[in-house]
């Protein structure tokens, strides 16, 4: 995707859906992998009989609450998943991070092959539509807006278009853009056309990822999904997210459920990152609490890797250490123990590659709805032993987007979707997918619920308390007033 700045909203007018447009070429002919379909077809009733089988200390009746739960703020997620074992060969599904603008749906094979749209219909249909009509709006029309993905953005746009008989915009709204489309006036979102007439909006699907806070406000009149405060509380704020997770870990005690997450130390200055790094035996990962698509993460094994992190220059001075999750002969030993890879299944030279899982769920008037996953591998193999000279990012990263000097781009190569072929080399069961969407189900709560915390009764942002849970002064700078 080129970034082009100045780039004026676009009615639709054909609302034709071309599948080409919308989906990544090798998902077009993919067939669903009939356990993924079998999945995707379970009700939440069997979902938490199923899950409490396995876990019959977990209180069923307390699951299935929170798996109907009607958040406020984060309507939909796409959460980012390793398969793990300990080292007494449990397996586990561990959260890294949930995304509020997540991608999903052009690496999504059908459900249903006589619907085109799949899951684009699905979130529109079943969760967009519902949060708008349940909400008072303003007079305007509907938008797309978007920073990133505009083979996705476009995909909503058009479903809508086709859904409603309304006028729908699909609008850029790049960060640094000298000229967007896209303003706020009296807490209005406005997009501006081909003929530079600027439209009210009365509720948006944003697609906006970088930086979102810096051009979109707290508080609209604008209907947005998701609205900033969901990225601020956690849905692009890794340091939030943590926080809210231990949060809500300690309220869910109660039913014996909990999200899990690598072992996670906040509020690093980058001074002190090396005595982190030496607490967990050298081996950890750093994150930018700010960024996404894979920037700003750093995996840590060696001297070497350390020292090119710390001679970087670096937007924030605030960051988040994690014990790193690897071969079992090198992942992090924490107080909770080992978690390593479980891998992809091995390939006719013996190789495993580590791959994530990316879960995407929307709530819906019953509940929350699986609506797409894919997985993404790394770029080359784990290795049993591990050398100084390696560089261990390529073993363990597995994150698609890359940023060039034009725009984003995507390493389609890695991409492992939820096919016939796919899916067979990922090791994932059914009981994987039933323990993702109940960890994607939780650290989706749990970030709406500090968005609700963080949100005062003006509806603007409670900045005293962000800034007391999140006092990075440059951020704070950040945030549109």
């Amino acid at each position: 995707m080129i970034i082009e700045f100045g780039k004026p909203a676009v009615k639709i007018l054909d609302n034709t859906f071309i599948s080409e447009q919308h989906y990544y070429n090798k998902v077009l002919h993919a067939q669903m992998h009939e356990l993924v379909k079998f999945f995707f077809n379970m009700d939440r009733e069997r979902v938490a009989e199923r899950f409490c089988h396995l876990n019959p200390s977990v209180d069923k009746e307390k699951l299935l609450l929170w798996l109907k739960y009607k958040p406020k703020y984060m309507q939909w997620s796409g959460t980012d998943l390793f398969n793990v074992t300990t080292e007494k060969g449990v397996k586990r599904m561990v959260v890294l991070e949930t995304n509020s603008s997540p991608s999903g749906q052009k690496s999504m094979p059908l459900l249903n092959e006589n619907e085109d749209m799949g899951g684009y219909k699905r979130l529109i249909e079943q969760s967009f539509l519902p949060f708008v009509r349940s909400r008072r709006t303003i007079p305007g029309a509907f938008a797309v807006v978007y920073d990133k993905n505009e083979m996705e953005a476009s995909g909503y746009a058009i479903t809508l278009a086709n859904l409603v008989n309304e006028d729908v915009y699909l609008v850029p709204f790049f960060n640094n853009d000298p000229n967007p489309s896209v303003r706020f006036k009296n807490e209005i979102m406005q997009v501006r056309d081909e003929l530079e007439e600027w439209h009210d909006i009365k509720a948006a699907y944003r697609y906006v990822t970088q930086k979102p806070w810096n051009r979109i406000p707290v508080k609209t009149k604008t209907l947005i999904y998701n609205p900033i405060i969901a990225c601020l509380a956690g849905g692009r704020n890794k340091r939030m997210a943590s926080k809210a997770y231990e949060l809500f870990n300690s309220e869910l005690k109660d039913a014996n459920l909990r999200i899990r997450r690598p072992e996670t130390i906040n509020d690093v200055k980058s001074n002190e990152i090396p005595l982190w790094i030496d607490r967990f035996n050298g081996h950890a990962v750093i994150k930018n609490p700010y960024s996404n698509a894979g920037q700003g993460v750093y995996t840590i094994t060696s001297e070497r890797e350390l020292k090119k992190f710390m001679d970087e220059e670096h937007d924030y001075d605030d960051f988040i250490v994690q014990m790193l999750i690897g071969n079992y002969h090198w992942s992090t030993n924490s107080t909770e123990g080992k978690y390593y890879h479980v891998g992809m299944v091995p390939n006719k030279k013996n190789n495993i590659y580590v791959a994530d899982l990316r879960f995407m769920i929307a709530s819906t008037e019953d509940g929350f709805l699986p609506v797409a996953m894919y997985a993404r591998r790394a770029e080359k193999p784990l290795t049993q032993n591990l050398m100084s000279s390696e560089d261990s990012w390529e073993m363990l990263g597995t994150n698609l987007s890359i940023k060039t000097t034009e725009g984003w781009d995507s390493e389609t190569r890695r991409l492992k979707l939820m096919d016939t072929k796919d899916f067979n080399q990922l090791g994932l069961s059914l009981d994987s997918l039933v323990e993702g969407y109940i960890q994607s189900v939780l650290s989706t709560i749990a970030i709406d619920r500090m968005a609700d915390q963080l949100i005062g009764t003006k509806k603007t942002m409670k900045r005293k308390l962000f800034s007391a849970m999140n006092g990075d002064p440059i951020l704070l700078e950040e945030i549109m007033k």
